[in-house]
């Protein structure tokens, strides 16, 4: 069996991660990642209806990491990640108000490569460095909770996205969008690595253009 022909994915991941996650017991673990797993859904059922598009057109998958997940955006709408990136820490007021052990969440975005396979159950599964690349930004040591670390690709990927669809750029000053200096850091392996915070001074949830089937940043 050979997989050279696997076709390469190139898009944008959001990783949402529990902070203290494995201090928790077993019970408070499934209690936060079920209320997750909830209020994402709805938040994700609320853009779909927004932006007047199916959810296979918007996500492409989800990867769990047990203590959180990845979210894989449809390559269509890479760009958009690191708004959708914002609207899922928005949701962390909600969450903290719910649980009083809950001490926030870490949301990293990258734009990179990978590709799917079919697991041993049958599902489509993700894997490739894009994976491991966006899990390393969050190791920044100058992270804040109130932020979302979004990498150099990433940004740049945004940064095309607001340039076509540049009905985004007044809304978002209007929510009092800021960005820190590029901060350079190594991970674990010695790697460079750069990125940039993000965040909106009034918390919202921003909903994707509506687009038809073909991509518009391809």
């Amino acid at each position: 069996m050979t997989y050279s022909n696997q076709e390469k994915i190139v898009t944008d991941i959001v990783l949402t991660d529990v902070i203290g996650f494995s201090k928790l017991d077993s019970l408070q673990q499934l209690e936060i990642i079920s209320f997750i797993s909830l209020v994402y859904k709805k938040t994700i059922d609320k853009i779909l209806k927004t932006s007047h598009m199916p959810l296979d057109k918007l996500i492409y998958g989800f990867v769990s990491t047990g203590d959180g997940f990845y979210c894989i955006l449809h390559p269509r709408l890479k760009g958009y990640g690191v708004i959708l990136g914002m609207n899922f820490h928005h949701l962390s007021d909600l969450i903290l108000k719910k649980f009083d052990y809950f001490q926030g969440m870490q949301v990293a975005v990258h734009t990179g490569e990978l590709y799917t396979f079919t697991d041993i159950l049958g599902h489509k599964n993700f894997i490739g460095n894009g994976l491991n690349d966006c899990a390393r930004y969050l190791e920044l040591k100058n992270y804040s909770i109130s932020t979302v670390i979004v990498s150099d690709e990433a940004y740049k990927s945004f940064k095309k996205f607001l340039f076509i669809f540049e009905d985004y750029n007044p809304l978002l000053i209007a929510k009092g969008f800021k960005y820190s200096e590029v901060h350079t850091f190594y991970d674990k392996h010695g790697n460079e690595k750069k990125g940039i915070l993000v965040w909106l001074r009034t918390p919202d949830i921003i909903a994707p253009p509506d687009m038809n089937s073909n991509s518009m940043l391809s």
